[in-house]
């Protein structure tokens, strides 16, 4: 659906790079994960799908366009195609609820009827049909950000862009919007790119994800690889950021390793079996239980002493566990 071909930004004033080179690709269908820092690189990256901005090298096709080749009425119908949701709401203050929803459709030359009737349907879908007559400074921060989505599904699109989309939100907040743009994915076959600077976002909804640093891609792939076993240090960082690093304790010896449990084996008593099947003490530093998307996941930091603890590697191993030795930087 989206393809980046050695993608580049360059603005004249002072000649800064906000991209460089950048090459992906996102798969119709897919929510896929854009995570970096401020100033990484992010928000150009989004504004080039819809033609916000121009590369200045490379290519950007999206559903078959080269969007810099485009002209003015071809950008107009792409962003009929490509629905976008913002950080701060951006809605008009001085239109109702229905009335932003319908501004887009408005804008299109839509009928009158079909306008109506497709507000109605959006408003139902976010769950603010009872809202209608509000006007945004009447809102909590979650339904104006319901009234954001609506308005970007307005016209039907094959793409949503999600431009920092929670990061103005409280935490519950957070996961009902997640829950609403995972949804729309699964209901809709919405391609979703969604930038962040919050691992725990990526970790919630996102397929694959790319991870930028000073305007380039150090690292791409399933959520999963990318979270549990990052590449790079920028991903290695946010994971940390996310979860808190475990570092071993002063004075604590033994094997120092990680162990890595999806799906049923995370609510297992693996550890247990094994240390008692091995004689291996173990002292926990550190650890967590989340889920990606859908599939529960652990990971925990041990120093292991005692008994057989090549045995006890082997038993996890085994068990469908996969063990990083810390100690020597190996993993399986």
């Amino acid at each position: 659906m989206i393809t980046f071909q050695d993608a580049s930004k360059t603005y004249a004033a002072g000649g800064h790079a906000a991209l460089s080179d950048v090459s992906l690709s996102v798969a119709a269908g897919e929510v896929f994960g854009v995570i970096g820092a401020s100033g990484a690189g992010k928000s150009t990256l989004i504004r080039l799908i819809n033609g916000l901005e121009t590369p200045t090298g490379g290519k950007v096709i999206v559903d078959g366009d080269d969007v810099a080749a485009l002209g003015v009425e071809g950008l107009r119908a792409l962003r009929r195609r490509v629905g976008m949701i913002f950080q701060h709401f951006n809605l008009l203050s001085g239109k109702t609820v229905a009335q932003n929803v319908a501004f887009p459709l408005k804008l299109a030359g839509r009928p009158a009827a079909e306008v109506k009737a497709r507000t109605a349907e959006l408003l139902d879908r976010v769950g603010l049909t009872a809202h209608a007559d509000k006007y945004p400074a009447q809102l909590s921060g979650g339904q104006k950000q319901r009234v954001g989505i609506a308005r970007a599904l307005a016209t039907h699109p094959k793409v949503l862009l999600c431009d920092e989309a929670t990061s103005a939100l409280d935490p519950e907040t957070t996961e009902q919007i997640l829950d609403l743009i995972s949804g729309l994915n699964r209901e809709l076959g919405l391609t979703i790119v969604l930038i962040t600077h919050e691992m725990d976002v990526v970790r919630r909804v996102c397929d694959r994800v790319a991870v930028l640093e000073a305007g380039r891609v150090v690292e791409t792939g399933p959520v999963e690889r990318v979270f549990l076993h990052p590449a790079s240090d920028t991903a290695a960082r946010f994971v940390r950021e996310a979860d808190g690093e475990a570092a071993a304790a002063p004075g604590v010896g033994g094997r120092l390793v990680r162990l890595t449990f999806k799906g049923e084996a995370t609510y297992k008593p693996v550890l247990g079996e094994v240390a008692r099947a091995t004689g291996v003490d173990y002292s926990i530093l550190g650890g967590r239980i989340h889920r990606l998307r859908e599939t529960p996941y652990g990971q925990l930091t041990l120093a292991l002493t005692g008994g057989d603890v090549g045995a006890a590697i082997a038993r996890f191993q085994a068990a469908g566990v996969r063990v990083d030795d810390l100690s020597s930087g190996e993993g399986a």
